[in-house]
């Protein structure tokens, strides 16, 4: 049986209703491959709020490679570190059934980390980073990826970071996934880039020629240096990089003077035992370029003009969703191994319970 199927085998029989709450638990840390071993089902009655609470109901969940380090133990992007039996950290869009709390109202979406669960209590605390979902013409399901912490850091990242000028060349590592499909069309599309995307494969170097990229690397057969070298005479001006390891260490090689590099994420590295060590990052010093990592929560105070902006272009049509979903919280493992194998198109997304019928 392949790694997936047993993700099948975990998922089968496993149903939700709407009389209990269902959970995701962290079964063990992962060591290697993400296994169906890793992860702990769990039922349980379905909490009530307490006075300044309110009652979520879970309708999407989004993934993302760094859940992966959530379950190791490591306490990433300023969560707490979990252990066996703690219910997996996670963002999504829930809907308020019940509210005792006196700035939140029943029928409000919203968005924030609910956790691998179907129902949560929350207090709406500051660090559980909730913001109301407005309707803005547009699929609540977009406020788990697009307008959530994925489109904030894209918009960041490419934005305060990269500082793109039309026609620059940006090259974009991830190119396929969820930040690097929002990346690709504000460098193109509301910037004026030539964009060069990395991905893997042919089905997702086709994928990303159809959202702004003008030329696709396949880095699991082509040679990113020639390629790098052919599709960039005059240099990289701009690099924004999600994958880490030997591909940041080989687009240093081909920088424009004054090239900025932004440093957002780095899941080739998540699984290994020893750091990638970057042997050749004195070629900053001599084109004078620039390597910058931003941590997203350092950008929220700019929240809700950078989700306007966001809702904005997707209604202009510069900036068209690219979403992987996957149907059923119990296949949630699943959705995360597919992404660690490279198989997600886009955002990742479990679909718990699709739109709302009614959206206050």
């Amino acid at each position: 049986m392949n790694l997936l199927a047993s993700f099948d085998e975990l998922a089968r029989g496993k149903v939700i209703d709407e009389g209990r709450n269902f959970q995701w638990r962290v079964a063990r840390k992962p060591s290697g491959d993400l296994s169906p071993a890793d992860f702990e089902w769990h039922t349980s009655d379905i909490p009530e709020p307490g006075p300044g609470q309110v009652l979520l109901k879970t309708h999407y969940l989004g993934l993302a490679p760094v859940m992966r380090m959530y379950m190791q133990g490591t306490g990433a992007a300023g969560e707490a570190a979990l252990k066996p039996g703690d219910v997996i950290h996670g963002r999504g869009v829930a809907q308020i059934v019940r509210s005792r709390h006196p700035d939140w109202a029943e029928g409000q979406m919203v968005q924030g980390q609910l956790g691998w669960q179907t129902y949560k209590v929350s207090a709406m605390s500051a660090q559980e980073k909730m913001f109301k979902v407005p309707q803005q013409g547009v699929p609540a399901m977009l406020s788990c990826k697009t307008l959530s912490m994925t489109g904030l850091s894209a918009h960041a990242g490419l934005f305060a970071c990269g500082e793109p000028q039309r026609g620059e060349t940006l090259v974009l590592s991830g190119a396929a996934g969820g930040v690097g499909s929002i990346v690709s069309q504000l460098a193109a599309n509301v910037v004026g880039c030539e964009v060069i995307g990395i991905a893997g494969g042919a089905e997702k170097c086709a994928l990303i020629l159809e959202q702004a990229c003008t030329a696709a690397i396949d880095y699991k057969k082509d040679n990113m240096a020639e390629r790098l070298a052919a599709l960039c005479p005059q240099g990289i001006d701009c690099y924004f990089d999600n994958v880490g390891g030997q591909t940041l260490s080989t687009v240093l090689d081909h920088l424009a003077l004054r090239a900025r590099i932004v440093l957002c994420g780095s899941i080739s590295e998540y699984a290994l035992e020893q750091p990638f060590a970057l042997s050749n990052y004195t070629r900053l010093r001599t084109k004078e370029a620039r390597m910058q990592g931003f941590f997203v929560y350092n950008h929220i105070d700019r929240w809700e003009s950078v989700m306007n902006e966001l809702a904005s272009w997707i209604l202009s049509g510069q900036l068209l969703p690219k979403n992987d979903i996957t149907k059923g919280f119990e296949n949630m493992p699943k959705a995360l191994a597919r992404m660690y194998a490279g198989l997600n198109r886009g955002a990742a997304i479990c679909d718990v319970r699709g739109e709302p019928k009614d959206w206050a």
